[in-house]
C-alpha cells in the first residue's frame, strides 16, 4: 500500500515539472499581446476589428455635352447704287468749271475787249496753245472764229462767247463714236484699259465698271496688273461696292494667263462685261508693249478684244499725245479716257487727242468721289468750260 502512494505521489511530482517546463517555453514562442500584457493575454480574445464604414460607390461623372458657340453670321456687304450716268458732266459742272482758269474765263476776258485787234487774237492763240490745245488745231480755230466775228460783225462778248463755244464744240468733232461697247451677242463684251504708270489706270478700271453698273450691265474684272502687289486688292475693293467678281492670279504671274482666264469665266457665267486692268508700263519700253500685245493676243483666243481704252492724265498735256501714239500702234486704241481734267487748266488737251489721232475722248474723270468718271459729250464740255449758261 505504501508504495502505490509513493507511486501515485511521484506521478504527480513529474506531470507537475513536465507542465513547469513545457508551459513557459511556449509562452515565449507566442508574440506579445497589442497591449504589451502579460503571458495571462494568451487565454483572452483576440481583439475584433471593427468594421469599417462602407463607402457608398460613386457613379462616374457623367460627360457633358460640349456647348457649340455658333459664329455670327458675317453681315453680307452692302453694295452701292452709282448714279446714273446720264447729264454727269452737268451734275459735275464746279468741279469742270476749275478748269476755266486759263482756256474759259481767260479767252472770255480777251473776247470782251472793246477792241479785238491782232494782239487780243495772238493772245487768244497764246491762251489755246498754253491749255495744250495744240498748234495746228489753235491756228485753225482762231483764223474760223476771227473769220466769223469780222464777217457777222460781232463786237459784244455774248456773241463772241457762242461763237467760240461752236468752234470749241466742232473742234471736238461731236459726229465721233463715243459709244462704250458693253454687251456683244452670245458672249461678254471684253475692255482692255491700258496706260502708263501713275494714270490712275485700275482706279478708272474700278470706275468703269461703275459706270457700266449704272447703265444696268453686270461686271467681271481680270486684275491681269499682276507686277504691282497692290493692284489686284484695289480692283476687288472697287468689285465688292457692286457686287461684281475679280479673277486674280499669283503676283508676278502671266498677265496674259490671266486676262484669258477672266474673259473665260466671264463666258460661264454670262456677264455682259468683262474689264481687264493690265499693269502700267512706259511707253518707251519696247519689251513691256509687246508683252502688252500678247495680253491682247491670247485674249483674242475667246474672242475679240471689244474695245482698248487708253487711260491719260489730263496734267501731263501734250506729253500725253506722244503715249498715245506708241499704245495705238501696239494694241489699236479705239478711245481715251482722261483722268483728273478737274485738276488741271489744260483741258485743251481733249482737242489734241482727237485731232492729232483721231481717237475719240469717251470718258473723263472729274474728281476723286467714285462716281466723278462721266461720258463725254462735248457740247456738255465746252458748255461747262465756258458757263455759257451763266
Amino acid at each position: 500500500m505504501e508504495y502505490v502512494v509513493i507511486a501515485i505521489a511521484l506521478l504527480v511530482v513529474l506531470i507537475v515539472g513536465v507542465a513547469a517546463y513545457v508551459v513557459p517555453k511556449r509562452r515565449r514562442e507566442l508574440p506579445p499581446s497589442a497591449t504589451g500584457g502579460t503571458g495571462t493575454d494568451l487565454l483572452e480574445r483576440p481583439p475584433v476589428r471593427e468594421a469599417e464604414p462602407e463607402v457608398e460607390p460613386v457613379a462616374p461623372p457623367v460627360a457633358q455635352e460640349p456647348v457649340v458657340v455658333e459664329p455670327e453670321p458675317e453681315a453680307a456687304p452692302v453694295l452701292e447704287k452709282p448714279e446714273p450716268t446720264a447729264g454727269r458732266l452737268v451734275r459735275l459742272r464746279t468741279r469742270l468749271a476749275r478748269s476755266q482758269n486759263v482756256l474759259g474765263r481767260g479767252l472770255l476776258a480777251l473776247l470782251s475787249r472793246d477792241k479785238l485787234d491782232d494782239d487780243t487774237w495772238d493772245e487768244v492763240e497764246e491762251s489755246l496753245i498754253l491749255a495744250d490745245v495744240g498748234v495746228e488745231a489753235t491756228r485753225q480755230l482762231v483764223d474760223r472764229l476771227r473769220e466769223r466775228a469780222r464777217v457777222l460783225g460781232t463786237g459784244s462778248a455774248d456773241e463772241l462767247r457762242k461763237l467760240l463755244a461752236e468752234e470749241l464744240t466742232d473742234a471736238l468733232d461731236p459726229a465721233m463714236d463715243r459709244t462704250l461697247i458693253s454687251h456683244a451677242d452670245g458672249r461678254p463684251a471684253v475692255l482692255l484699259v491700258v496706260g502708263v504708270n501713275g494714270s490712275g489706270k485700275t482706279t478708272t478700271c474700278g470706275k468703269i465698271g461703275r459706270v457700266l453698273v449704272a447703265d444696268g450691265r453686270t461686271v467681271m474684272f481680270g486684275a491681269a496688273d499682276t507686277f504691282r502687289a497692290a493692284a489686284a486688292d484695289q480692283l476687288a475693293t472697287w468689285a465688292g461696292r457692286v457686287g461684281a467678281e475679280v479673277v486674280r492670279g499669283p503676283e508676278g504671274g502671266d498677265p496674259a494667263a490671266v486676262a484669258f482666264d477672266a474673259v473665260k469665266r466671264g463666258i460661264e457665267t454670262g456677264v455682259d462685261t468683262v474689264v481687264i486692268d493690265t499693269a502700267g508700263r512706259l511707253q518707251n519700253k519696247v519689251g513691256l508693249m509687246d508683252e502688252l500685245g500678247k495680253v491682247k493676243r491670247v485674249v483674242e483666243r475667246q474672242g475679240p478684244v471689244d474695245e482698248t481704252l487708253l487711260v491719260l492724265d489730263a496734267t501731263t498735256g501734250q506729253n500725253g499725245l506722244e503715249q498715245a501714239r506708241v499704245f495705238t500702234e501696239v494694241v489699236n486704241v479705239t478711245g481715251v479716257v482722261l483722268t483728273k481734267l478737274d485738276g488741271t487748266a489744260k483741258g485743251g488737251i481733249v482737242i489734241a487727242v482727237q485731232r492729232k489721232l483721231g481717237i475719240p475722248v469717251k470718258l473723263v474723270g472729274l474728281g476723286e468721289g467714285p462716281d466723278d468718271l462721266a461720258p463725254f459729250e462735248p457740247a456738255q464740255f465746252v458748255d461747262a468750260l465756258l458757263a455759257t449758261d451763266a
